[in-house]
């Protein structure tokens, strides 16, 4: 029997974990790698079997490698283009493999303000899925209203009228503010 420490071998490739916040999420997606032979209408099928798929085209002013294509894809729901993303980053299609992003900077207002009450909802379903002051792992009802009213504080800041100069954002945290808790959604609770 060969000695123990020979059995052991490095993992093939470095395993890394991202955590994205739901700021960093968004119902659109970037897609990279995508084989330059007009097959969009395939790329549209395959992540439309993910959820319902409102546009899905070609940013023909992306720089790309050679051969290569680019496509933006608007999904209905960030659950959906969340789901998507995590299956297909990575996968191989037409012998690429994709590379999938988040892409929230082409959110309207409306678009975050709506992706942080959907959040508001499941967070405060997975806290406090019965009604009164039940505890869920650890957590009561009072935390999850502290959370939720940290929520809605966020939101009021998007629905304020706050200038943004040509890009560059100011910082909308005040003296005061309560703490805003970060939550992954790939957290279970």
């Amino acid at each position: 029997m060969p000695p123990r420490h020979r059995d052991r071998s490095p993992p093939p490739h470095p395993t890394v974990v991202r955590v994205y916040t739901v700021c960093d999420e968004s119902r659109y997606l970037i897609v990279r790698n995508v084989p330059a032979l007009g097959c969009g209408d395939d790329l549209f099928k395959l992540f439309a079997s993910y959820g319902d798929v409102e546009e899905c085209k070609a940013m023909d002013a992306e720089d790309c490698e050679q051969f290569t294509d680019v496509y933006w894809i608007k999904f209905r729901l960030v659950s959906n283009a969340r789901f998507a993303k995590r299956k297909l980053d990575e996968s191989i299609f037409l012998g690429n493999p994709l590379q999938v992003s988040y892409a929230p900077h082409f959110e309207t207002v409306s678009d975050t303000k709506d992706k942080l009450e959907g959040r508001k909802k499941e967070v405060l379903a997975r806290l406090n899925p019965g009604k009164g002051p039940k505890v869920h792992n650890g957590r009561t009802s009072s935390q999850a209203s502290l959370l939720a009213s940290q929520i809605d504080h966020v939101s009021q800041h998007i629905n304020s009228n706050q200038s943004w100069d040509s890009g560059e954002s100011q910082s909308i945290h005040q003296i005061g503010d309560p703490p805003i808790t970060r939550v992954s959604s790939d957290q279970v609770c």
